[in-house]
This record gives C-alpha cells, sequence and structure tokens, in this order.
C-alpha cells in the first residue's frame, strides 16, 4: 500500500490543511490515512522523515508565496533539492511547482496581471504531447487554477510540458528524475475548486472581477486534470525510480 507525504505550508487554523489531504486522497484513490503531513513553515524534513513514504506530494500555501519569502522559505526549498537529490518520486501543484522551479534555480514573481483561478485552458508543448503522462490530455485542457505567483524561468534542467495563454510554464517535469510539476491543481475537481476558493473569496473577485456566486455559476468542470495523479502513481509502478 503506497504511503504518501504532503509537505504543506500552511497556518494552524487554516481550512483548508484536511481539505487538502482529502483533494489528494481522492485524486489518488488512496485512504486519507495513508497520506501523512509534514508542515514546512516549520522547518526541514529529514532522510528518517521522508523514509516511510513512498511519494512526495506539494500543493497550494494558503496565505505564503514563493515570491515574497520569509525566514521558512530557505529551508523549505532545502526541502525541494533533497528530494531532488535523493530521487524522491515527487508531483507538485500550484505553491509547490513555484516552489521547486525556485529551489532548482528557476525564477518566480509576484504578477496580478497574469493571476489565473478557474478552469482556465492550458495547451500542451511538443514535449507535452509526447510526455507518456501529459499526452493523454490532449492538445488542449480545461485545468482547475488559483494563482498570483507564476514561473518566469524554469531550471535548466526541467523540460516545459504546458502553456496558457497567460502564463507560459504551466507544467514540467525532470527528465531522469520522477518529479513532475503543475502550476495548476490536479488534485482538485469542480466542487473542492469551489470549496478552496470560499476559503479564500477575497482572490476570487481581485482575480476574475466577479462576485463569488457568479463565479461559482460559471466555473466548469476539470475531467481531463482529474486522472492526472492516478496516472503518474501508475507510471511509477511500471517504470520504478532507480536508487531509492
Amino acid at each position: 500500500m503506497d504511503q504518501f507525504l504532503l509537505l504543506q505550508v500552511r497556518n494552524s487554523d487554516d481550512p483548508m490543511r484536511q481539505q487538502e489531504v482529502d483533494c489528494f486522497a481522492r485524486a489518488l484513490h488512496c485512504e486519507p490515512a495513508q497520506i501523512g503531513v509534514f508542515d514546512l513553515l516549520g522547518g526541514f524534513p529529514t532522510g528518517a522523515d521522508l523514509a516511510p513514504y513512498d511519494v512526495v506530494l506539494l500543493g497550494g500555501s494558503g496565505d505564503y508565496s514563493v515570491a515574497e519569502g520569509g525566514p521558512w522559505l530557505p529551508p523549505a526549498l532545502a526541502a525541494m533539492r533533497e528530494l531532488y537529490d535523493l530521487n524522491i518520486p515527487t508531483f507538485a501543484s500550484c505553491w509547490g511547482f513555484q516552489a521547486m522551479a525556485k529551489a532548482l534555480g528557476g525564477e518566480v514573481v509576484t504578477d496580478k496581471s497574469r493571476a489565473e483561478i478557474g478552469a482556465v485552458e492550458v495547451h500542451l508543448t511538443e514535449a507535452g504531447r509526447s510526455d507518456p503522462l501529459f499526452a493523454p490530455l490532449g492538445n488542449q485542457f480545461l485545468a482547475p487554477m488559483g494563482h498570483q505567483d507564476c514561473v518566469t524561468k524554469l531550471p535548466s534542467q526541467a523540460l516545459r510540458l504546458a502553456s496558457s495563454d497567460k502564463v507560459a510554464n504551466q507544467a514540467f517535469c525532470i527528465p531522469g528524475k520522477p518529479i513532475y510539476c503543475t502550476q495548476f491543481h490536479p488534485e482538485l475537481d469542480r466542487a473542492a475548486l469551489l470549496q478552496r476558493l470560499r476559503a479564500y473569496p477575497r482572490y476570487v473577485e481581485q482575480i476574475s472581477g466577479k462576485s463569488l456566486e457568479e463565479f461559482s455559476h460559471d466555473l466548469k468542470a476539470t475531467p481531463k486534470t482529474d486522472a492526472l495523479l492516478a496516472r503518474f502513481m501508475q507510471q511509477l509502478r511500471t517504470s520504478p525510480p532507480a536508487n531509492r
């Protein structure tokens, strides 16, 4: 039975702490009890912390930003580099996507002109169309989003897999490493995205210009990304990483 470690960057009173666990469990077709949690606001996971787990997950961050930083960020980025160095299977979305990019030498900025929220159309790059994990998504697909920070430069070792009209870097993998990262949230379906946005309602009006009620009415489902995490696990079982 696979065991997952979710590295979170959320305050202790953030109502989305458990919701995030439940969302990953749904998308991975596992029980929430199979997902342990480590709080990156409290420090750096050691090798002993990581050893019991088969896969590491990273998701959103509530009120924390890679671009804005803080004293918690350098240890968190060190954790990303540790995942890379130890060849640990990792799937990172949203904040995790930005953190992994930053940790490996990329650049992240806050740019409200490129903020995205809701179901956003994403298209695959040539590399994405030939990637076994991303190719089944089709050339274009809707993906659940909610971000104001964006990755403006990928790490040199990263391979870009997807883009949107506003944000060039929507997904990447690290060739030779079991690491995939997406700006969008494949762990969220429509209902979960709405639940997440209700917890942070100010972002809906700031980014979309709509009230939460209007936004909810117009929000489309994102069925293609719903299978991405399960396909990631299937790929790991078919081709397990070396040196683990």
